[in-house]
């Protein structure tokens, strides 16, 4: 891989990195589930408008969708308003690595190979200690609904796996047309019908511009140009090759919350986060059969 290509890994980390921050800020005054809703909403208009749909069966592009739109940030953002940790939330949601390898072994009858069931075992291990430390200190639900993020965004994987498109990013963009009626559903049956509204009105105020900034980030930065990115590199290279980069986003996500928003994560918990890491780079090793193989490891994209 060019040192270019590199660089442009490492600014999707980045970028992946600090959308949890911005989703933080954007917690901070909006409901979680109007935020996930609007979040999706901003995107989904103008795909509808100007993008035309991939062609891949609905049902496969409605259980992508669903598991990665739905599912999954309706459970991050629901764990994150309950006090789950910015930096802890960006390194548990990987458990959607493994969460996907067990899925397609059991639904798609995928193959799992000795070091894919290794690396599930010590990922797992690393998940307990956080989620005994996390439930020293305080609850352990905001854990618990991460968890239920991680396993949602499997369901997407699978989903979008299933659908087999030849233009990745326009299924993205596709995807994300899904989300907003049950999302937005959802909040007004839990948050209240104009509690939400109530708060976009608002954030046109001096108080409320972080939230509007944070919801620009989330859209343009988080996932147009991080995803964008990260399809361009997936189309450059091996998946094996591109998909290591996505470890580097709770790296990111652990040290950016702890610079600005003093989040000092515990030593228990970092070790914790050492063995997830560890456990989900040794299961997307795989030794290469062919010259040209590779292990497809679906990004971290949030």
């Amino acid at each position: 891989m060019p040192t270019r290509d590199r660089l442009l890994g490492v600014t999707v980390a980045v970028l992946w990195g600090l959308n949890f921050l911005a989703i933080r800020v954007g917690l901070d005054h909006f409901p979680p589930f109007f935020f996930a809703g609007l979040r999706f909403l901003v995107i989904a208009v103008p795909v509808i408008l100007f993008v035309r749909r991939p062609d891949v069966p609905v049902k496969w592009l409605l259980l992508y969708g669903f598991g990665f739109g739905f599912l999954q940030f309706a459970f991050l953002f629901a764990a994150m308003n309950a006090g789950m940790p910015t930096g802890l939330a960006s390194l548990v949601l990987q458990s959607s690595a493994p969460f996907t390898i067990i899925l397609g072994a059991l639904l798609l009858r995928e193959k799992v190979s000795r070091r894919q069931i290794l690396g599930i075992t010590v990922a797992v291990a690393g998940m307990c200690l956080i989620g005994y430390d996390r439930a020293q200190a305080a609850s352990l639900i905001p854990v618990v609904l991460t968890l239920l993020a991680g396993l949602g965004w499997a369901f997407g994987n699978l989903g979008n796996r299933l659908a087999r498109g030849e233009e990745p990013m326009r299924s993205m963009l596709w995807m994300c047309v899904v989300p907003p009626i049950p999302m937005l559903a959802l909040s007004t049956v839990v948050e209240g019908p104009t509690t939400g509204w109530h708060a976009l009105a608002t954030a046109f105020s001096w108080d409320g511009w972080p939230a509007l900034a944070g919801l620009a980030y989330i859209v343009l930065l988080g996932t147009i140009a991080g995803s964008g990115l990260w399809t361009v590199l997936i189309s450059r290279h091996p998946a094996g090759v591109v998909a290591p980069f996505s470890l580097m986003v709770p790296v990111v996500g652990i040290a950016g919350a702890w610079i600005f928003l003093d989040e000092t994560p515990s030593v228990l918990s970092m070790v914790g986060a050492a063995v997830v890491i560890a456990g989900c780079l040794g299961g997307m090793s795989t030794r290469r059969r062919t010259r040209t193989a590779a292990t497809t490891v679906e990004p971290l994209r949030v």
